[in-house]
């Protein structure tokens, strides 16, 4: 079973993508369009603040008729963030995303943010994972 840590190495390194509370929507939206990810975490320097996602703009910006110019990332983010850790299994985190809806898992260790999973990157895994094992059960057969 792998842990988180191992999908991480896996993610090209680079810094964590984030944007500060105080910056407007459209902001927060242009930086998710120009790295293709539907999130972006929220942080004040180190502190992770919460989470804006396509999903938090779609509700609360355009379903609101708000303009994401006037609108800063701090009123429409999600506060309530789920963070896993870098030795949690891929199971785990599968669950927690499952159960809370989720599609983005910012990684802590300790207190710091050292990275974040998407559900793609840990279905990848699973598949992964599940490839090895059927390939592993072919060589025993074959013998």
């Amino acid at each position: 079973m792998h842990i988180i840590k191992q999908i991480l190495a896996d993610k090209p390194v680079g810094d964590i993508w984030h944007i500060s509370p105080n910056a407007t929507v459209y902001q927060a939206i242009e930086q998710m369009a120009l790295r293709r990810a539907g999130a972006l975490l929220v942080m004040s320097g180190p502190a992770l603040d919460g989470i804006i996602s396509e999903r938090d703009y779609a509700r609360e910006v355009i379903l609101q008729g708000r303009a994401s110019k006037d609108t800063q990332v701090k009123e429409i983010m999600t506060t309530k963030v789920y963070t896993v850790e870098l030795t949690t299994s891929v199971d785990t985190a599968l669950a927690i995303m499952t159960e809370k809806h989720i599609r983005h898992l910012p990684v802590v260790d300790g207190e710091d943010v050292v990275g974040v999973v998407s559900i793609g990157d840990l279905v990848k895994e699973v598949i992964s994972e599940k490839q090895e094992t059927i390939e592993q059960l072919e060589n025993y057969i074959r013998g």
